[in-house]
């Protein structure tokens, strides 16, 4: 009879590696309204001294035009405009986006993986912020944990500019 012998290093190369994922929904809400222009977005996380931890993403008019819209009016997301967006060379690959129409609109993360990264153990909140023309601003923040020892699903609820946001946690 043969024995096989096995390191613990091998098994634990052969072993599969489990990774955090993070999953939001962003509802853009349909108005009713006389001249509807699709919001500016940008979603990030901070940490609890409200430093951003991670872009997630940025949604804005891509075209630019003879007037310099699209870049010109990220300032309007004046959170994080002022927490490390101005710092953001647009477009920011794998970040950056056109703006999203009304609907849900869902963002997939990985740990270990752009634009989350190595997220380090702590408490954050998932902030999302939307701005449009000739309409408002708001911002929605939905506080966790990271990383999640079960799965979770938490949410938090606009008023105007934004819906429901939703953030799926699994470990």
């Amino acid at each position: 009879m043969r024995r096989l012998m096995f390191s613990v290093p091998a098994l634990l190369l052969t072993a599969p590696v489990m990774a955090a994922d993070l999953n939001v929904t962003v509802q853009i809400p349909r108005l009713d309204v006389a001249e509807y222009h699709r919001p500016y977005t940008a979603v990030w996380i901070e940490r609890e001294d409200h430093t951003v931890a991670a872009q997630l993403a940025v949604w804005y008019a891509q075209k630019e035009s003879k007037e310099g819209a699209g870049t010109k009016w990220l300032p309007e997301l004046r959170q994080w405009w002022r927490r490390g967006g101005r710092d953001l060379p647009m477009p920011v690959d794998g970040v950056s986006g056109a703006t999203r129409p009304a609907g849900d609109q869902t963002l997939s993360f990985h740990e270990g993986k752009a634009p989350l990264g190595a997220l380090p153990a702590g408490n954050y909140a998932l902030v999302v912020e939307a701005a449009r023309e000739v309409g408002g601003r708001e911002v929605v923040r939905v506080p966790f944990t990271w990383p999640a020892a079960a799965p979770q699903q938490l949410d938090a609820k606009g008023s105007s500019e934004l819906g429901a946001v939703k953030l799926d946690l699994a470990p």
